[in-house]
């Protein structure tokens, strides 16, 4: 265990889009996306019956079409499928068919023989492998959550008028704390942030979501030190100590920069060899 300084890097946006049917999740995520990334670079994975296909007109933007089984796995591939592709920002949309879908968690626990309770662990690393591979996604992921539906009374001219609302997410209990951003969508449109690690959302009026917003989170993603800014200083590294101060600082990148730290270190051991027998040369042409 090492303790080290607390340093911002330039992330991927991990973020969900919370609502009930035709609250404008779908939408909502296009626009976030276009404002991260060119259409061209935006991949849907949909699981919503070919509705990702509605929105054509907004841009050339990729689907890829992921039908039942809705299982853990096959959404890992999804993704796995869009980051080779060269996608920059990948659209979930969305993850509530791998918890209550046709083939997803809940009906696959459901077929389970044995004790209830003991099968859960057996399920759950399998769902904890989607929500892991969402998070360490080299795309940045924005998924879109089913809510629950129900319908509340609200006044409006004297008269009392039911209105449709959104309630508990479709999806296991906790996984809404994984994000860095988490909008509520409610059936006029409009979005909350019910979560939000950056701090440019929380506490604001409810708005609708546009290509600003992206825009916004960009440069939020892109304000901490970057992958190449930290190879430089591994390349400038004038001693063993800082390259190891640099694997420990930037943990997420050490696949990266060990290999180049290691090359480094022989370079430093090489000088340090040189100079040896340079002041050696030297002491004995003076004699």
């Amino acid at each position: 265990m090492e303790i080290r300084k607390a340093q911002r890097k330039q992330a991927k946006i991990k973020l969900a889009l919370q609502g009930p049917s035709g609250s404008g999740k779908t939408m909502s995520a296009l626009l976030l996306a276009s404002g991260i990334t060119d259409w061209s670079k935006i991949a849907v994975i949909d699981t919503e019956n070919h509705s990702a296909d509605l929105y054509s007109n907004l841009g050339q933007y990729n689907v890829l079409t992921l039908s039942k089984p809705f299982t853990p796995e096959r959404y890992i591939t999804a993704i796995e499928t869009c980051e080779a592709a060269g996608m920059e920002v990948v659209i979930i949309d969305s993850v509530s068919h791998e918890w209550e879908g046709a083939g997803g968690i809940l009906s696959q626990h459901a077929a389970m023989a044995g004790n209830s309770f003991t099968n859960w662990s057996k399920i759950t690393p399998r769902h904890n492998a989607f929500v892991q591979k969402m998070l360490e996604s080299s795309s940045h992921i924005i998924a879109t959550i089913r809510s629950k539906q129900d319908y509340t009374l609200t006044e409006k001219n004297g008269k009392m008028i039911p209105e449709k609302v959104g309630l508990k997410g479709v999806t296991r209990d906790g996984l809404d704390y994984e994000f860095t951003i988490v909008f509520d969508l409610d059936i006029k449109h409009y979005a909350s942030a019910s979560k939000d690690r950056t701090g440019l959302f929380m506490d604001k009026p409810a708005y609708v979501i546009t290509t600003k917003h992206g825009d916004k989170i960009l440069k939020w993603c892109n304000s901490g030190i970057s992958l190449d800014e930290v190879i430089n200083q591994v390349q400038q590294a004038k001693d063993v100590v800082q390259l190891r101060d640099l694997l420990t600082t930037y943990p997420e990148f050490r696949g990266t920069i060990e290999p180049l730290a290691i090359k480094r270190k022989e370079v430093l051991n090489a000088e340090i060899i040189n100079q040896t027998k340079i002041g050696t040369n030297g002491t004995r042409k003076s004699k």
